[in-house]
């Protein structure tokens, strides 16, 4: 039989990105490809993100440096930066731009452009077991919300909703294929509606049908949260992180950018999960710079975040999208400012990581493992349901298991000062002991 060449998948961006590259590496080992996600391959599939111009720079910048180190290769763009810069993305060195509305066609594009081609990268039809800890299931795509600096609305234009026996199929294949928990995610997840069938519908459907051990949501908008949808989190095998939108903490600035809620509702929602979980992690995403922003505005921004307590902020400045209405919008603020605001807010964002990691020092929660930091290590790394990055030092591989955890204390982790070298060092993260 003829030897196929590896594919090599790459991600940038969003969760759903994540989830619709899980797609395409399964359908593509399914056709014999052996998946990697490294920098040598016979192939390429790049899935870009749009969302600022940051994200647009680390798409050229992957295609050029993977075409530089794959002169021969087939390099294969989509995502949202590919459905509005095609010629760019040629001009970098990708074979073909595909938008989003045409990525199921990937797979069948590829086939009939390598049939012919052999490749070094080991046995065909394998996906990494390594990343078999946790898929992103896409339940959703679309929005029709125009927020004024948004781009996606122009790049996932079409709606839709995954029926519920899809889902519930593709999570049931994702079990027997070893995975420990799924992730619902889409462009808007909270909109879910398939058949007059909700979110908190399909959650409990999910959790009635399948054996998935863990079931976490990737974000949801606050008007979303109800204690309807809550009451699932009843069922411990529902992870308590709730990641939702705020985008600014200054109700004008949130007029400006056409969102659907205030600082008021945003708060009632955060309240509502608090009162019926406590210990659930809520976490954001801060835009700074948004045009017109005033250094009162900032400041309010800053203090409501600070007040909010977030454990885990998202801090990013704005970027002018193409074909927006914030695009066109007067009060430009300059690169120094929106420089100097991010700083800021991202120091907000450690503290606020630290507090919220530091509260549960001492405490014993369930940690899924996904991998050994750095081989011959001993050290790995993993989440608690509640998304507390984790660390703990293991003789044995613990890869994708469930296993409970004591939470150390600030002081207790500064004994691990010569294993942190194999970590990520970011902030909110926890030393652990694992608990047989």
């Amino acid at each position: 039989m003829e030897k196929k060449c590896a594919i090599a998948v790459h991600t940038l961006g969003c969760k759903l990105n994540q989830a619709e590259s899980e797609s395409l590496a399964r359908e593509l080992a399914a056709r014999g490809y052996t998946i990697t996600t490294g920098n040598k391959a016979g192939a390429f599939i790049i899935n870009t993100c749009s969302v600022t111009h940051t994200a647009d720079r680390k798409a050229r910048h992957l295609v050029r440096m993977l075409r530089r180190l794959n002169p021969q290769a087939s390099i294969t763009v989509t995502g949202c930066y590919a459905g509005q810069a095609e010629e760019t993305l040629l001009n970098c060195g990708a074979d073909i731009a595909v938008a989003n509305r045409d990525k199921q066609f990937i797979p069948g594009m590829l086939e009939a452009g390598l049939q012919r081609k052999a490749g070094p990268q080991g046995r065909a039809g394998t996906v990494n077991a390594a990343d078999r800890v946790r898929s992103f299931i896409k339940i959703q795509d679309g929005c029709h919300n125009l927020c004024t600096y948004c781009i996606v609305p122009l790049v996932r234009d079409s709606v839709y909703c995954a029926g519920a026996d899809a889902v519930i199929t593709e999570i049931r294949d994702r079990v027997r294929d070893g995975y420990k928990e799924a992730v619902l995610t889409g462009t808007e997840v909270g909109s879910y509606n398939c058949g007059g069938l909700g979110l908190a519908g399909l959650i409990n459907s999910i959790l009635k049908e399948t054996g998935i051990e863990r079931l976490r949501l990737s974000s949801l908008q606050p008007q979303h949260i109800s204690q309807e949808l809550l009451d699932l989190w009843q069922n411990k095998r529902m992870l308590r992180h709730f990641h939702i939108a705020l985008q600014s903490g200054s109700d004008t600035v949130l007029r400006r950018m056409g969102r659907s809620y205030d600082t008021a509702l945003f708060s009632r929602a955060a309240a509502l999960i608090r009162g019926s979980l406590p210990d659930a992690s809520i976490t954001t995403d801060v835009m700074t710079g948004f045009p017109g922003e005033s250094d009162e505005e900032f400041d309010r921004s800053y203090e409501y975040c600070r007040l909010t307590g977030f454990a885990a902020m998202h801090v990013f400045p704005y970027s002018a999208r193409p074909g927006t209405r914030a695009a066109a919008m007067p009060g430009k603020i300059s690169e120094k400012v929106k420089k100097l605001r991010s700083r800021a807010m991202l120091g907000l964002a450690a503290r606020s990581a630290d507090d919220f990691a530091a509260g549960f020092s001492g405490k014993t929660a369930e940690v899924l493992w996904e991998n050994e930091v750095r081989k011959g290590s001993g050290v790995f790394s993993g989440l608690t349901g509640n998304y507390i990055r984790t660390y703990a030092h293991s003789r044995e591989d613990i890869t994708n298991t469930v296993t409970a955890a004591r939470l150390l204390s600030p002081a207790a982790q500064a004994a691990g000062t010569a294993l942190r070298a194999s970590t990520r060092g970011n902030h909110g993260e926890l030393w652990c002991e694992v608990i047989k």
